[in-house]
């Protein structure tokens, strides 16, 4: 902030002049005597002498934020008006920005608007005993966001609570990621978790009670692994031992039931197939 001379009869009244040019009480300016000023000899008639002060604003965090983004719209040719409130208890800075073309200023997902917010928040906090969280907005976009955001965290955790998989959003900064979080912390089917890192750093929806694969039969996404069904076999034939005799195996499996039609007994069935038999013996 740039230091201001103000010369005046007294010092009093060249500290209130300076409060006038500056657009702020006198308790916010800081200033330093040039000339005290002398009263001089009858009545100031002679070897009277002005007071003279250099004076500056006190700069807040306010007038931190709104000269670093004043300098950056200049040099980007654009006309913004900046309106910051302070809320002290939350220990919060709510920056609105108003214009043409504030499109440009929001960018794609809003990652302009996300860039000129971090950068605001350094310049505040860079000597800052207690920390400030910025929130910069314009046209309402911060909760046209969040809408947005609350809709997509419903769709997806549909979605994993019918396909039992989790889904991995895209990146997103700590503020819409906290939305998200706090729209599914309630939920009884599906759970939230953060992975990466900034500025990478993105929110997947997972089943709640999926188990890991290899102990419980599930696969790290979430669905039951299938485990293969056991060979049956469907023939009504009798099958024959590896080892063993034929006669014995034959007879063991033989069941009249299925052979009545041709067969009374278990030796007209040997006699019936002695052909096959021959090459055994």
């Amino acid at each position: 902030m740039e230091m201001i001379t103000v010369t005046a009869k007294t010092v009093e009244d060249a500290i209130t002049q300076a409060s006038l040019q500056l657009g702020v009480s006198s308790d916010r300016i800081q200033y330093e005597v040039v000339e005290k000023g002398s009263a001089g000899v009858l009545g100031g008639l002679f070897g009277s002498k002005p007071a003279v002060i250099r004076a500056k604003k006190i700069e807040t965090v306010d007038d931190k934020a709104v000269y670093f983004l004043n300098s950056v719209f200049d040099a980007m040719g654009l006309a913004v008006d900046v309106e910051v409130k302070m809320n002290e208890e939350e220990k919060e800075m709510d920056v609105n920005l108003t214009g043409e073309e504030m499109g440009l200023l929001i960018g794609k997902r809003g990652q302009t608007l996300d860039s000129l917010q971090y950068l605001v928040s350094l310049v505040v906090n860079k000597e800052s005993e207690d920390y400030l969280r910025v929130k910069l907005d314009t046209e309402n976009y911060r909760e046209r966001r969040k809408e947005t955001l609350e809709t997509l965290a419903k769709n997806i955790a549909y979605k994993v609570k019918r396909t039992r998989r989790p889904v991995s959003l895209e990146p997103m900064n700590p503020y819409e990621r906290r939305i998200i979080h706090s729209n599914l912390q309630d939920s009884k089917t599906v759970t939230t978790y953060s992975v990466g890192s900034e500025p990478y750093r993105k929110v997947v929806i997972a089943p709640k009670n999926a188990k890991p694969y290899g102990k419980g039969g599930y696969k790290k996404d979430g669905y039951k692994k299938r485990s293969p069904k056991p060979h049956r076999n469907h023939s009504d034939k009798p099958v024959a031992e590896k080892t063993g005799s034929y006669t014995t195996t034959y007879k063991a499996d033989f069941k009249p039931q299925q052979h009545k039609a041709e067969y009374k007994n278990f030796e007209d069935y040997l006699a019936g197939h002695s052909d096959e038999f021959k090459g055994e013996e």
